[in-house]
């Protein structure tokens, strides 16, 4: 790998795949960062943001979901609910937290970041 190589992750090629059965904590794997652009898989099962506090981040985010749901509650309070096919951008410093997903089912998040 050389400097101008991005540092990439793949949890084997297909992002439905490679999900622990044990998921105390959601799971975040970063799969490209590559200067101002980041992407993750995220994990989710019954995982919510802590109760207190917000989401405050100084970059874009883009999220998609490729398989089961999640809600969003933002600062201003508006709710969104995303299901699979769902996406939504939300503007760097717009304070969001995740409320719900479902605790029997994986919810796969693709998120792009960038500044």
């Amino acid at each position: 790998m050389t400097s101008e190589t991005p540092r990439r992750h793949e949890p084997d090629g297909n992002l439905l795949r490679s999900i622990p059965t044990d998921l105390p904590e959601e799971l975040f794997e970063t799969l490209l960062n590559d200067g101002p652009v980041r992407i993750e898989r995220i994990v989710s099962r019954g995982h919510t943001s802590p109760v207190e506090g917000w989401w405050d981040q100084e970059e874009n985010e883009w999220v998609l979901v490729l398989q089961g749901g999640g809600t969003l509650l933002f600062a201003d309070g508006r709710e969104v609910k995303l299901r699979t096919g769902d996406c939504i951008f939300i503007p760097a410093h717009v304070r969001h937290k995740v409320t719900k997903t479902d605790p029997h089912t994986d919810t796969v998040w693709l998120a792009v970041f960038w500044t």
